[in-house]
């Protein structure tokens, strides 16, 4: 497999400490807000790497933070915390914001077919750990003590820009709101560590320190959250393109000072989703939540399809014309699927091995997601039966996770129930199973036909299936007993 490296700026062989074994992070949301779909990319993309790891044969350790304390709005130091931005907001504490859009942010990536991490840690669990490692900076004199804060001393590093080719716009995530000076820094690229009474009188969360009351800043979140669940050594960190700097160039400063090694081998970064008029974000146009889909009428799996067709080091530009084109084919796909017939011959395991070989090295270059929507149309035009046609699809949905399979079964239950129900006025209900409708169907023309033994021969083979069969007027309904 192969992979851009934001932290090289080259694609290289992915390599990891432990073979076989990938320690992976992911930046998870700040829930003081609904998740917008520009932020959703973001955890589709790292979905799918997440789950393409797994095929490729890697076991894999996940691990997500959820911020809910000491995110401030300028992504740097500067600006009203996020949650008691959103507590003042909804009137409500910060613990309930917090839990209220967590739940939500879950509730959207089910909706998308992302899985949840295998570790999920909410940023107040770790206060403990956070001290360990900010005391260990002063200790190792890499941080110091300033108008009753925590800093990080940046003139330690012999580097401290490592992802130095991002555009102007992504370096100055910190300075978008007009920031104002903190004179309390010795160095402009100095950062907090940890914040005291200092910063805001009314924090609604703080916890005792060596330093003072206070409460962590948003950067040593993550390193602690990391060395908790996935130890020394990262293999792969993962983020939207916005968090490259500050946030993950601060982490590799603390962490790396901190331990005395080098710590995360990949970094990968997801770009923007874009609108007509420039980057998406909640503060300006339409707030594009997965619920707006649905109220509009698209299956939130339409989305992921429309993002997998774009590369996720690319720009990606939102319209609802581009989404109605991506459902629209999304649609179609399904409903070519539903057409092949599962008792079509047998699998030709040989033909699956290969074409599972060719997606590995498609989607393993650079999680190449849009030759992975190509290899699922090869896969419908492969010259085999349904049965092995069925088998390459579900297999690569493994990765892509579109549903694919269970769409189109339910669009085969869907015509078979209206084939049942318009044959000769013979109306069939049941629990969806096209075969037993077929038999149910066809009883009731034996009895039309007087032919009640034919009747009553399917009625004991729908009866030794488990299948009870009420008479209606028009038809029949069915249940399983």
């Amino acid at each position: 497999m192969y992979l851009y490296n934001s932290a090289t700026h080259k694609k290289e062989e992915f390599q990891t400490h432990t073979p076989g074994h990938v320690e992976m992070y992911t930046c998870g949301p700040t829930v003081y807000h609904f998740a917008h779909i520009g932020n959703l990319r973001s955890y589709i993309m790292e979905d799918v790497l997440e789950k393409f790891l797994r095929y490729d044969g890697y076991e894999v350790n996940r691990v997500m933070n959820i911020t809910d304390v000491g995110h401030l709005a300028s992504d740097a130091d500067t600006g009203e915390d996020k949650m008691l931005k959103g507590a003042k907001r909804e009137h409500k504490s910060v613990m309930e914001i917090a839990k209220f859009y967590t739940d939500a942010f879950f509730n959207d990536c089910e909706k998308l077919n992302i899985k949840r991490p295998d570790v999920v840690e909410p940023a107040t669990n770790c206060i403990e750990d956070y001290i360990r490692i900010v005391s260990g900076l002063i200790e190792k004199g890499y941080a110091y003590l300033a108008g009753g804060n925590v800093y990080f001393d940046s003139s330690k590093l012999d580097r401290y820009y490592v992802f130095n080719d991002h555009d102007e716009e992504d370096l100055a995530v910190g300075v978008r709101e007009g920031v104002e000076e903190d004179s309390n820094k010795r160095n402009k690229n100095d950062f907090v560590l940890w914040f005291t009474k200092s910063k805001f009188e009314d924090q609604a969360l703080k916890w005792d320190s060596p330093w003072g009351v206070g409460y962590p800043g948003w950067h040593i979140e993550c390193t602690g959250i990391s060395l908790k669940h996935n130890g020394e050594y990262l293999d792969l960190h993962c983020g939207g393109i916005d968090n490259a700097f500050p946030h993950h160039t601060n982490e590799i400063a603390q962490s790396e000072s901190y331990l005395g090694h080098p710590w995360c081998k990949q970094w990968f970064h997801v770009h923007h989703l874009n609108t007509n008029s420039g980057k998406m974000s909640k503060s300006k146009g339409e707030f594009l939540t997965v619920s707006l889909l649905e109220e509009k009428g698209y299956d939130p799996l339409a989305y992921r399809f429309f993002c997998l067709q774009s590369h996720y080091r690319k720009g990606l530009v939102f319209s609802w014309e581009n989404l109605d084109n991506a459902a629209g084919a999304y649609q179609k796909l399904i409903a070519k699927i539903a057409a092949i017939d599962p008792k079509d011959g047998v699998v030709d395991e040989d033909l699956l091995g290969e074409y599972q070989m060719k997606f590995r090295q498609q989607v393993g270059n650079d999680l190449n997601t849009s030759m992975g929507v190509t290899a699922l149309y090869d896969a419908l035009k492969a010259k085999t039966n349904g049965a092995t046609k069925l088998a390459i699809l579900n297999s690569f949905d493994q990765v892509l996770s579109l549903s694919l399979l269970e769409k189109a079964e339910k669009v085969r239950k869907e015509q078979a129930a209206q084939k049942s129900q318009s044959a000769g006025g013979y109306t069939v209900t049941g629990e969806g199973d096209p075969a037993v409708d077929a038999l149910v169907l066809a009883r009731g023309e034996a009895k039309k036909a007087k032919n009640f033994a034919e009747a009553d021969r399917i009625r004991d083979e729908l009866k030794a299936m488990g299948i009870e069969v009420t008479d209606v007027p028009g038809g029949a309904s069915w249940k399983r007993v």
